[in-house]
């Protein structure tokens, strides 16, 4: 409780974000939801909104909203413009739910569908925008460090690295990076796509990453609920390790026991 993650006014105790996607049933992903101890869902505006999606909406209708922060996001939108229309139907979502002060939106513009890289002046374009208009924005973004520190400045409450493709599960690829972004942020970073592992989501955490979102290595594992628990728990080791601080790396071996005394000297 006494190292709480703070974005914008609001405290969580949880480092762990998780979406909703890609689960194999709606009870799975309530008991992986659970499991994880999160405190963040994020749900894509276009997939809450879809009447052809039962899942998501009962999903939405079941969980316990006094415990959990309902993040949505502009996934699927390729142009700022749209982006900004989609954070607009998103508060909606929340308003529904009964939610007073939920202004926050993770911000994504993908124009990309292979590699499904987002566009850094779409993000920027849309993000300037939607902090004038009092949003609460999570923008997702490359690991571009000037990027970065250009949408905390116009007033964004998070950046959103990724550590690798969306749903790639090939970890950290962007690691340096995104510790000159950690280094350099007076806001959040919250390491987003690419994370496979709880190893990988602990380690980002060590370099002093705020916080893991993460998804389809959990939706996607044999075990989702077992897989979102030790999510949880390589976030909880990596941010210990950090706060811990490591010991210094030696270029030669040094002795664990005393040198003096030794048999035979």
């Amino acid at each position: 409780m006494n190292d709480q993650l703070k974005i914008d006014e609001k405290l969580f105790h949880s480092r762990l974000m998780l979406g909703t996607g890609k689960y194999r049933s709606l009870e799975e992903a309530k008991d992986s939801i659970l499991a994880s101890g999160c405190q963040i869902l994020t749900v894509s505006v276009r997939r809450a909104q879809s009447v052809k999606i039962n899942n998501i909406n009962t999903l939405l209708k079941g969980l316990d909203w006094s415990k959990i922060w309902l993040m949505p996001n502009t996934a699927g939108c390729q142009k700022a413009e749209d982006a900004i229309r989609v954070a607009y139907m998103g508060r909606e979502i929340v308003k529904n739910l009964n939610y007073i002060d939920n202004r926050f939106i993770k911000l994504e513009v993908i124009p990309d569908p292979k590699y499904l890289l987002p566009d850094a002046l779409g993000t920027l374009t849309a993000a300037e925008y939607l902090v004038e208009k009092k949003f609460v924005i999570l923008p997702y973004i490359n690991a571009d460090p000037i990027l970065a520190k250009q949408l905390e400045d116009i007033g964004c409450a998070t950046v959103m690295p990724l550590g690798s493709p969306i749903g790639s599960g090939q970890g950290l690829k962007n690691l340096y990076n995104i510790k000159i972004i950690v280094e350099n942020a007076n806001v959040p970073v919250i390491v987003d796509a690419g994370i496979g592992a709880p190893s990988q989501a602990a380690q980002a955490m060590e370099i002093g990453a705020d916080g893991i979102l993460t998804n389809t290595a959990i939706a996607k594992a044999n075990v989702s609920k077992d897989m979102a628990q030790a999510m949880n728990l390589g976030v909880k080791a990596g941010r210990l390790a950090f706060k811990a601080g490591q010991a210094q790396r030696e270029k030669f071996a040094q002795p664990s026991s005393p040198v003096t005394g030794l048999v035979g000297s």
